[in-house]
């Protein structure tokens, strides 16, 4: 793989993973970034996912040391793999701030990319007939009004599963008990439990609560942040024949006021992957 193109599929990585913005691959960085005081999410180095990750980047250089050098190979160990999930050590712009100059620019779909490169990630798998299911169940102590496209809960505890860009449906939405992305309501202080499984066959996506609108953005992460601890679930990768990938958000709906879900991957906020998530005081 030439290097140009190498640093362009790790830039992406680097900035979908975080849910940010796609990366031309021009410039570089010569040693791991400094650790942020506040993550936006854990990234602990240790387990399947992180054994998944040195795999994964060992394939993209071949081995050896990073585009030939050793400007890149802080990525290989605990550190990169912080900065790449968001984790202790993410820097800045991860956290909101703006992007650095060199990451901006024109580059191919970060979705197709972090799909295609985490199609054999581990993790949770869901077969295609039991997604559908799930897709279309009315989640228990939920209120349906399918003319106002929105889902109400009024009890303490909130369990729903989110199919992102299902088959039979718009492409770029979220299916949420048979609707296309519903306005959902829940009440401060519940307990919320958001199963998301990708179900799009060949492009990552995720979901985030964040604390404002920001569909506009075609880099959503970088305007706005989750509004909870645990809302967010960054991307999952390609289906592949043992199931789509799926993960949990959990987290409690502390302070009332009106948020946004998206799929964080760049762009796709824009096409429609979002919905309203009001948290009611009453």
């Amino acid at each position: 793989m030439k290097s140009t193109r190498l640093a362009a599929v790790i830039g992406t990585i680097a900035i979908t993973a975080a849910g940010l913005a796609a990366l031309a691959g021009c410039g570089t960085i010569s040693k791991a970034p400094a650790a942020a005081a506040t993550p936006v999410a854990a990234a602990t180095p240790g387990g399947s996912a992180y054994a998944y990750y040195q795999t994964m980047m060992k394939g993209l250089y071949g081995g050896g040391t990073m585009m030939g050098g050793g400007s890149y190979s802080w990525m290989m160990g605990a550190t990169g793999y912080q900065w790449m999930m968001g984790g202790a050590a993410a820097p800045a712009w991860m956290r909101g701030s703006a992007l650095p100059g060199f990451m901006m620019g024109a580059s191919s779909d970060p979705g197709q990319v972090m799909g295609s490169l985490f199609a054999n990630a581990p993790g949770s798998r869901v077969s295609a007939v039991r997604a559908a299911q799930l897709g279309s169940q009315v989640p228990a102590g939920a209120t349906l009004d399918r003319a106002a496209n929105r889902i109400t809960f009024t009890g303490a505890t909130v369990r729903l599963t989110v199919l992102a860009s299902p088959a039979g449906g718009p492409d770029e939405t979220f299916r949420i008990a048979g609707l296309t992305d519903p306005a959902i309501a829940v009440p401060a202080g519940a307990q919320v439990s958001i199963e998301v499984i990708n179900a799009d066959p060949d492009t990552a996506h995720g979901l985030v609560i964040t604390v404002g609108g920001v569909t506009s953005s075609s880099m959503p992460m970088v305007t706005a942040r989750p509004a909870f601890p645990g809302s967010a679930v960054w991307f999952l990768g390609n289906p592949t024949t043992t199931g789509m990938h799926a993960a949990t958000l959990s987290f409690t709906a502390t302070k009332a006021g009106s948020y946004r879900y998206l799929c964080p991957v760049p762009g796709h906020a824009q096409e429609g992957m979002t919905g309203a998530f009001t948290v009611s005081s009453t």
